[in-house]
């Protein structure tokens, strides 16, 4: 008999605690609802806690539409010290005055911060090097170069202050280092600083209001948490275009062939997971993408990452080859 998390596919937003990794907080989820295949969303530090959603089944083949979402934090910088690994819980390198610190001088230096920026990856993270995650090297004791990557910074906003602490909200792009953040403001400040705390408030839609906990995984029943919490995949995946199939289109793309779909206002070669191919009950089959066709209101949809329940049903299905161009003119 199949367990709630087999037979479901979606994502269960989860407050991880302060303290452990993501990845332990992930085999908790794991163990709890019999989920082998979980996956999650972005990576949050072990000091910090938050939002994490975590992909089951199905919806672990569609991480990366999700992964490029905006994040918003809330945290605390210390000023006036620096770390090796940018946050309280790395080793003190550096103290600095704060006598002269003031709000106005932290908001001035903040602006330059917003907007797209250059940041350099900071030594103790999973970004990798020729194949090895620098937090390997920097546990080796190695500091290597790491290129510059261009991140946004959409806005930056002081909630109060304590000094030489400070509390904010920051909303960003994917793949920013907070921390990194918090390091290089002291930096220009010339008194240095490290981040206090972090907390992960909201990917994209998702908050962590409506998170569940910890505790919450271990003492609920699996199907009365998937149904109070979950976001089921057909929901999870609105925000993508949406490419209608009939009955015999879904068949071919069931089985990984192209068929002439009417295009509708999907964009064309947008990516290997740009559109949504959802069938007559509005179910999502298959992500891909459209390439052009003669015919400018068709379009031919190409299927890269099919769902096991679309492969079954075109399986029984079958449809006539007539549904298919193979080779369409008009590429």
């Amino acid at each position: 008999m199949s367990t709630a998390a087999e037979v479901y596919s979606g994502l269960l937003p989860l407050d991880k605690p302060a303290g452990i990794t993501s990845h332990d907080a992930v085999l908790e989820v794991r163990k709890r609802l019999a989920s082998p295949g979980a996956g999650h969303l972005g990576t949050l530090d072990p000091p910090a806690s938050g939002l994490l959603l975590v992909a089951l089944g199905a919806a672990t083949r569609a991480i990366p539409v999700w992964s490029k979402t905006d994040k918003t934090y809330e945290g605390r910088i210390r000023f006036g010290v620096t770390t090796s690994t940018q946050d309280l819980a790395g080793e003190v390198q550096g103290t600095g005055d704060v006598s002269g610190l003031d709000e106005a001088s932290i908001r001035a230096a903040t602006t330059p911060f917003l907007g797209s920026i250059q940041q350099v990856p900071p030594m103790v993270s999973a970004v990798k090097l020729r194949g090895t995650p620098l937090h390997r090297l920097a546990r080796r004791g190695l500091v290597v170069e790491r290129p510059a990557r261009e991140v946004e910074v959409h806005s930056w906003e002081w909630l109060s202050f304590s000094l030489p602490d400070a509390q904010f909200r920051l909303r960003c792009s994917a793949g920013t280092y907070v921390r990194t953040l918090a390091h290089d403001l002291g930096q220009a400040l010339g008194c240095g600083a490290a981040l206090a705390a972090l907390r992960r408030t909201r990917i994209g839609v998702w908050r962590v209001e409506d998170a569940i906990t910890l505790t919450e995984l271990e003492q609920s029943p699996a199907r009365e948490l998937l149904a109070r919490a979950g976001v089921p995949l057909d929901l999870a995946l609105e925000a993508l275009p949406t490419v209608r199939l009939d009955e015999a289109a879904a068949a071919l793309v069931g089985a990984g062939r192209r068929p002439v779909v009417m295009r509708g206002q999907a964009p064309l070669a947008g990516g290997p997971r740009s559109v949504a191919m959802r069938g007559v009950d509005g179910r999502v089959l298959a992500l891909g993408e459209l390439q052009g066709h003669v015919d400018p209101r068709l379009a031919v949809a190409c299927p890269r990452v099919v769902f096991p329940w679309a492969v079954r049903a075109g399986g029984r299905t079958g449809a006539p080859p007539a549904a298919e161009l193979a080779a369409p003119s008009g590429e």
